[in-house]
């Protein structure tokens, strides 16, 4: 029997030992090669055969969903199953744009994610049934609203983010007054920690 070829994708170095190890006691998996972000990933990808690619979605350097989007560009036969520890629709529906065949929580069982990864590898997806339920909720910011919140966020002043962006300060204020009024929210700080958390950011 073929054994399907993983790359497995996580930050954190316990967790990722521990998943290698879990997926290692399936008799149809074989995890080929880790990584500890987006970045080594990609280097992975154009070394090693792999069929699947699990990733987690929040890491540094290029986090997952920025990962699935470059896989499906420089290697679109592989597929790409999500891994998050936060139940956020947002980062569901931005998976599933990018191209991920699956996206799970990481509190679901062993034997979810092993049969996530078979189910990706035959071209079928698997999403978290809590998840697919909040997913009804659409992200009404847009790209540039989206943009701008992420900078204020950050703590940078109004005439710091036009000038990083190349927009006039009346328009910044004209996008993060749309924000917050999309969000319900009172300020800039609570619409980017309100976006934040349902993971439109």
């Amino acid at each position: 029997m073929t054994s399907i070829r993983v790359l497995l994708v996580e930050d954190q170095d316990m967790v990722r030992a521990a998943l290698a190890a879990l997926l290692g006691t399936e008799e149809d998996l074989e995890v080929v090669v880790t990584a500890p972000n987006g970045v080594v990933a990609l280097e992975a990808l154009g070394a090693h055969e792999v069929d699947v690619v699990v990733t987690d979605v929040e890491m540094p350097e290029m986090d997952g969903l920025a990962l699935c989007q470059a896989i499906g560009t420089s290697y679109p036969k592989v597929r790409v199953v999500a891994l998050s520890t936060f139940g956020r629709a947002g980062y569901l529906r931005r998976a599933l744009a990018s191209g991920a065949m699956g996206y799970l929580l990481k509190d679901a069982p062993a034997f979810a994610l092993a049969a996530a990864i078979r189910a990706a590898h035959v071209g079928q997806r698997t999403i978290d049934p809590d998840l697919a339920a909040a997913a009804c909720f659409d992200d009404p910011l847009t790209p540039r609203e989206r943009e701008v919140l992420r900078r204020a966020e950050v703590g940078e002043t109004t005439e710091r983010i036009a000038s990083t962006l190349r927009l006039r300060e009346g328009t910044v204020r004209n996008y993060l007054s749309s924000a917050i009024q999309k969000l319900d929210a009172s300020n800039r700080t609570e619409a980017a920690a309100l976006a934040r958390a349902r993971g439109w950011l």
